[in-house]
């Protein structure tokens, strides 16, 4: 079992770290692991955003899982495993990036919205489905969806999910989800994101509405 699997065991969370700086970068990870969320995403439109994966993988190692999202091409799948990412999230379905990560041994989450699209993503090695965005996808959707997709698909819905929300797709199955600005943007506080944090893992585990 790699972190990411592990971690998504014990706060199926994912911090989508869009806008994060280098220098703010080891402070609102640690924030984080303090807020108990250990799996971290950091866009690629974001600053320098190799050079902050680098850090946090270099300072908490195996103590989080830490990726990169918005990536779109097989290059940026390479940039990533070659400065420590673990893991690679998409806003869309790209099988060239698919094939990349199978090549590079990444986990992969692509972006989707439709039955076709999870199931193309599925077939490609996809280890979670990123069901994007989640504004306009209820929990019936994920409910559905799950009924069909073969066995253990991890299904995480991103884009208007937060604290106050989440307990509701985690009751239908969800496997977790992606939590953006609700939880951190940049210049908000180390001490602001921790408290986010904890919130949000304490409601991610009720799994009830």
């Amino acid at each position: 079992m790699n972190s990411l699997d592990r971690h998504m065991q014990t706060a199926p969370v994912v911090a989508i770290l869009r806008g994060l700086s280098p220098e703010e970068a080891l402070d609102i990870a640690q924030a984080l692991v303090d807020g108990g969320i250990h799996i971290m995403e950091v866009p690629l439109n974001s600053p320098e955003p190799l050079k902050s994966i680098s850090l946090i993988a270099e300072k908490f190692g195996d103590q989080v899982s830490v990726g990169a999202g918005t990536v779109l091409t097989a290059d940026n799948v390479k940039a990533v495993k070659d400065v420590g990412g673990q893991f690679i999230v998409a806003p869309n379905y790209s099988a060239e990036v698919g094939k990349a990560c199978q090549l590079l041994g990444m986990d992969w989450m692509p972006g989707v919205y439709t039955p076709t699209e999870a199931f193309a993503a599925v077939d490609l090695g996809a280890h979670s489905i990123k069901l994007f965005p989640a504004e306009l996808c209820p929990p019936s959707i994920i409910k559905a969806m799950l009924a069909v997709l073969p066995k253990g698909t991890r299904v995480l819905p991103v884009g208007g999910v937060d604290a106050d929300n989440i307990a509701e797709y985690m009751a239908v199955g969800a496997a977790g989800a992606g939590i953006g600005s609700s939880l951190f943007k940049p210049g908000d506080s180390p001490d602001q994101v921790r408290q986010r944090a904890q919130a949000l893992v304490t409601n991610v585990n009720k799994k009830e509405c």
